[in-house]
């Protein structure tokens, strides 16, 4: 699929679209290209739509069976800038309850590191091994 664009970015694969209207004539070749790159080992996808102004159902149907894939083998599938289009799609669907979406591929990337002073430090376990 020549409107799919992969690039990797430490140990992520960032799956940009190049498409204006994202429907089932490149759904299943979309598809084919993300399961192979699962089957090769990446399970953290983030897929780029901010070019996307349109996702018709199958597109969308796709994007789920990835998820559940990635989901899985412990990986996970985030989206950027779904069109106002897509999302209300994804409303109306209630995907969008399963999909975690930002506004830029530096966001979603960051969203995979879980920030330091976000975990909390038991201090009478770490004593007990002390």
């Amino acid at each position: 699929m020549k409107e799919l664009e992969k690039k990797y970015h430490c140990g992520f694969l960032i799956a940009n679209v190049h498409l204006k209207k994202a429907t089932i004539l490149e759904a299943l070749d979309f598809k084919s290209e993300i399961d192979k790159e699962i089957e090769k080992g990446q399970h953290n996808v983030v897929v780029n739509l901010s070019s996307c102004e349109f996702l018709d159902s199958t597109f969308i149907g796709v994007l789920v069976v990835t998820w559940k894939k990635l989901k899985a083998r412990g990986g996970k599938l985030k989206l950027v800038k779904p069109g106002n289009f897509a999302k209300s799609v994804f409303h109306l669907t209630g995907a969008i309850e399963i999909f975690e979406t930002y506004e830029s591929i530096e966001e979603a990337l960051s969203s995979f590191v879980t920030p330091i002073e976000d975990y909390e430090v038991d201090l009478n376990f770490k004593q007990k091994f002390n």
